[in-house]
């Protein structure tokens, strides 16, 4: 007689043994299918068990708006402050080019390439303003025997972020 997997020979003895000699315990685990750890629907998943309920994607989509809300105003000042700086260096550059154009020729150039030519700048920068390096604004001498271009301005349209507009920087 069997009971919970265990021959009666074995049970008699006091033991249990994974063999015996009338084949109990041993025959009975290998008659003995695995448990099934699936539940009934083999292979199906149950409803709502796997992935995100539309309320979770809807909180991170919130936050993500959140941080992206606060992040964005600083970046767009940043880049514009830098553009502005961009532009202090670019001119103060060109400024410079021309004052030591005119301490050694007494002149100054008749166009900004002339500068170029001559090597007292290596190219006209890009105004970064308008991403152009042909919208510089040459500003003659007083005097039009002194030469072409005694100052430069920018020729982008609009003001700085410090009110004053960029063609009187």
């Amino acid at each position: 007689m069997m009971v919970r997997g265990v021959c009666c020979l074995c049970r008699a003895r006091g033991g249990r043994r994974r063999s015996c000699r009338a084949g109990g315990f041993a025959s009975v685990l290998a008659a003995t299918p695995p448990p099934n750890p699936l539940p009934q629907g083999e292979g199906e998943k149950k409803h709502g068990a796997a992935g995100f309920t539309l309320i979770e994607l809807m909180v991170v989509l919130a936050v993500i708006a959140l941080l992206l809300s606060i992040v964005t105003p600083h970046y767009a000042g940043r880049v514009t402050r830098a553009e502005e700086t961009v532009l202090q260096e670019d001119l103060n550059q060109m400024r410079d080019a021309l004052d030591k154009h005119y301490a050694d020729a007494g002149r100054y150039p008749d166009s900004l390439d002339e500068l170029v030519a001559k090597r007292y700048l290596r190219s006209i920068p890009n105004d970064p303003i308008t991403q152009s390096s042909t919208t510089w604004v040459a500003v003659p001498p007083a005097d039009p025997q002194k030469g072409g271009v005694a100052d430069v301005r920018s020729g982008a349209p609009g003001s700085g972020s410090n009110g004053k507009p960029y063609e009187q920087w």
